[in-house]
């Protein structure tokens, strides 16, 4: 055995079932290592999109994967996927060979390339410590919540195991395989990884700030996920209301006092009662910008507090009035516990009447700008919502278009929606829709793109044809960069450099194996009804030509500032 092998081999001991990547030279052998091990190898056609799937996997199923990447170009082109990986904190484990030689033209300081974008490095430095350095760059990605590389040098690859490592690799193995189908239930879900409840003092202390609270809401975001249950109960005592960051979104569907998405995409009535609220928690919420409309949602005389497992993530992006160190789960329950006397809050018949009626963006009333062979973004969205089946995974490309399908689209829960959005760069929805659909095979896997988004991810349109996947994607084609449109238009500089002629993104899809059909008005989309009536064996491009006028309100907001 050696180094290459014994490195799959380890990772599939650990429980790794699922990588992504393109091969090249430098990773070929533990790529077929890795499925010589059982685990599933997903082929992309770009690394930058290898990278993303695995993202969206690790988001939406609670695993770490793996992604297999060339060494020199193969990772640079993976670097804006990695990037995203890296600011959202998804445990991720990056295989990249390495050329150490100094007259390799691929050789470049890969350590330096990952970590200038947030990411950690590792190396297997022998085939004496291939095993404890296998071990410790996955157990970095899980337990810290990290997107990590493990470079794999040329020259260490191919070095055979002592007898002793050998051994130690193969009994790793053994015991893999004795315990199949077990070893699932002990890995903790990276988004919800226990590190133990907050610190007494802090816990009395936010028990304190929610017994005098009288409208206090709680904002949840990624590191929430797994603590519906706990979170709930303690809204319940206190009268909190319930919204979440954009990339938690659903986290609290079928509560009667959810507030949907704080931030940019809040309706009128969510940011309106947020900005009422005179307490504030977040719970594994990062409380940035985009969730805080840049703090124009936090009152005058509001209280923050925020609870997360990362003590450097408290207070940084705004001032907080207390910060807890803790497990969410944990700490939301201790702090109910504590709590005296059950309070209303800012709970009231009246309000749930509204939230009720008012609460979604689709139930605010807005001028239908479809005409002229181009349909209204909200019109089509609303439609699209009532067509497609209600168990869906929703996954949102950046760019004008992108409020649209985050907020008119329902999703189920909050494994319905993921949301690659920390780095904000385009192109990363087609592959973020691939790897959420490869976690969620029971759901409906949903991309929505711009057109800029979609042609520059185009080619992994070849990839869900492969691979089978019975998704809808939808393009928002207003033919430009509508975001710069939007922003440096009304200043009136010129915008050749961002808008484009038609491109006929159907007959694109078509070549690619796809289903497709153009939508301008609401008649068009008979086409979608048709396609979901079965059998579904081909995915659907929806090529919507939108209106274009004006951008989009949560594009409008940002401009602002507020």
């Amino acid at each position: 055995m050696n180094v290459a092998e014994a490195v799959a081999a380890v990772l599939a001991s650990l429980g790794v079932d699922t990588a992504f990547g393109v091969v090249g030279s430098g990773n070929f052998h533990v790529t077929n290592s890795l499925t010589e091990h059982g685990v599933r190898f997903v082929a992309a056609r770009h690394e930058g999109g290898a990278a993303t799937m695995a993202d969206a996997y690790a988001r939406m199923s609670g695993t770490v994967p793996v992604l297999s990447v060339h060494q020199g170009p193969g990772l640079t082109n993976a670097l804006t996927g990695i990037a995203e990986a890296a600011k959202s904190r998804t445990p991720l484990l990056v295989l990249a060979g390495e050329a150490t030689s100094p007259r390799s033209n691929f050789r470049i300081d890969q350590p330096g390339l990952v970590a200038a974008v947030g990411a950690l490095a590792a190396r297997v430095d022998s085939a004496e410590t291939v095993v404890e350095d296998t071990v410790l760059a996955y157990l970095t990605a899980l337990l810290g919540r990290r997107t990590v590389l493990l470079n794999l040098p040329l020259d260490v690859q191919d070095a055979v195991l002592p007898d002793d490592v050998e051994r130690a690799v193969r009994d790793l193995r053994s015991s893999r395989i004795a315990d199949a189908g077990e070893r699932g239930s002990d890995v903790v879900p990276p988004d919800s990884a226990q590190s133990g409840p907050a610190p007494a003092d802090s816990v009395s202390e936010l028990t304190g700030l929610l017994a005098t609270a009288e409208r206090p809401v709680f904002v949840a975001g990624r590191g929430a996920r797994g603590a519906r249950r706990e979170i709930e109960a303690l809204a319940d005592r206190t009268g909190a209301l319930l919204a979440t960051s954009a990339v938690a979104r659903g986290l609290f569907r079928g509560s009667q006092w959810d507030l949907d998405v704080s931030g940019g995409f809040a309706s009128p009535l969510a940011a309106e009662l947020i900005r009422d609220a005179d307490l504030i928690v977040g719970w594994g919420c990062a409380l940035n910008m985009w969730t805080t409309r840049h703090g124009s949602l936090i009152g005058p005389d509001a209280k923050v507090v925020q609870v997360d497992l990362d003590p450097d993530a408290v207070g940084a992006h705004r001032p907080v009035h207390l910060g807890v160190v803790g497990d969410v789960a944990e700490t939301a329950r201790a702090v109910a516990e504590a709590i005296g006397v059950p309070r209303d809050g800012y709970r009231t018949a009246e309000l749930a009447a509204r939230i009720a009626g008012e609460i979604r963006w689709r139930d605010v009333p807005y001028e239908d700008g479809s005409g002229n062979g181009r349909i209204d973004p909200r019109t089509l969205t609303i439609e699209l919502d009532d067509l497609l089946p209600a168990e869906r995974i929703v996954s949102v490309d950046s760019g004008n278009f992108m409020g649209y399908p985050s907020m008119f689209l329902s999703v189920p829960d909050a494994n319905g929606f993921c949301f690659t959005q920390s780095f904000q760069s385009i192109g990363l929805g087609l592959a973020t829709a691939i790897g959420a659909a490869l976690a969620r095979p029971d759901r409906l896997p949903v991309a929505a793109l711009g057109d800029g988004g979609a042609l520059m991810g185009v080619a992994e349109l070849e990839t869900v044809v492969r691979l089978g996947l019975p998704m809808v994607v939808v393009i928002y084609d207003d033919e430009a960069y509508g975001a710069e449109v939007h922003h440096f238009g009304p200043g009136g500089h010129p915008l050749d450099t961002v808008t484009f002629p038609p491109t006929d993104i159907g007959a694109v899809a078509r070549g690619f194996g796809c289903d497709a059909v153009t939508v301008r008005e609401r008649a068009d989309l008979a086409g979608v009804a048709e396609w979901l009536k079965g059998p579904r064996d081909r995915p659907l491009a929806v090529h919507a030509k939108v209106t274009k006028e004006r951008g989009a309100w949560w594009l409008e907001e940002a401009f602002r500032g507020h």
